[in-house]
């Protein structure tokens, strides 16, 4: 299968289509891991998987055959890269022209108020006189602010320039902490039947071992021994 991989690559390298779109189909799986994380941000999310696509053919165009790593491994980064740069990219968030007709209509009253009594209108207030849900109100003023991108530098003293998503990061690989449970993922949905369900009621419903035993109808020595060799097997791939 790896060494189908590596003709299919180079194939696509030199330019053979069809083995570039056989290796995107035979990884969309993993394209679509990846855009999910990306759902719910207006954007659509075909829109958003064309993109990872596109990452992922500038990862087989720039991948070295002789690199000892599975392509997927490799392509995550530039798939990751690809969409957050479309992200950033597409600039502000984009609004409808309801709400900034009612984001209007709320600076009218905002401003009507406080000409009279020298106030400011609640929240409350607006939602009661334009007859909508306070959730509304809030959404449209929020839509008025201006939206500062995360890679928007905050400081210009030079080499000390840093921006938001600096400031705000975890400090950890994010890319190799995707790429690993990815990777964790593609070797559980290998395993045969019963060795996915020891696992998932193992570690992802934290069965013990005994209880297990009993969904399967067989010992507690035997979910140990099975468990034992799948983790050492998994562990393997993964370092390899």
């Amino acid at each position: 299968m790896y060494e189908d991989n590596l003709k299919q690559i180079a194939k696509a390298q030199n330019g053979d289509e069809e083995a570039m779109t056989k290796l995107v189909e035979n990884n969309k799986g993993l394209i679509w891991n990846i855009v999910k994380r990306f759902n719910g941000r207006e954007y659509d999310i075909e829109d958003i998987y064309q993109i990872g696509c596109m990452g992922f053919i500038k990862a087989i165009k720039r991948f070295d055959t002789s690199f000892e790593v599975q392509v997927s491994t490799y392509a995550v980064p530039y798939i990751l890269g690809e969409i957050k740069r479309f992200i950033r990219d597409d600039g502000m968030m984009k609004v409808s022209r309801s709400t900034k007709e009612l984001a209007m209509k709320i600076l009218e009253l905002q401003k009507e108020h406080l000409h009279k009594t020298g106030e400011e209108i609640s929240i409350s207030e607006i939602a009661r006189i334009l007859k909508i849900p306070k959730e509304e109100i809030s959404y449209a003023l929020d839509c008025l602010r201006p939206v500062s991108s995360i890679y928007e530098e905050t400081t210009s003293n030079g080499d000390d320039a840093r921006t938001i998503i600096d400031k705000i990061g975890t400090g950890k690989d994010e890319a190799n902490s995707i790429v690993d449970k990815i990777a964790l993922k593609q070797l559980i949905e290998n395993l045969e039947a019963r060795e996915k369900q020891i696992i998932l009621l193992r570690f992802y419903k934290d069965k013990t071992q005994s209880e297990v035993a009993k969904v399967l109808g067989i010992t507690q020595v035997q979910v140990s021994r099975i468990e034992k060799k799948i983790l050492n097997s998994m562990k393997l791939k993964l370092t390899s």
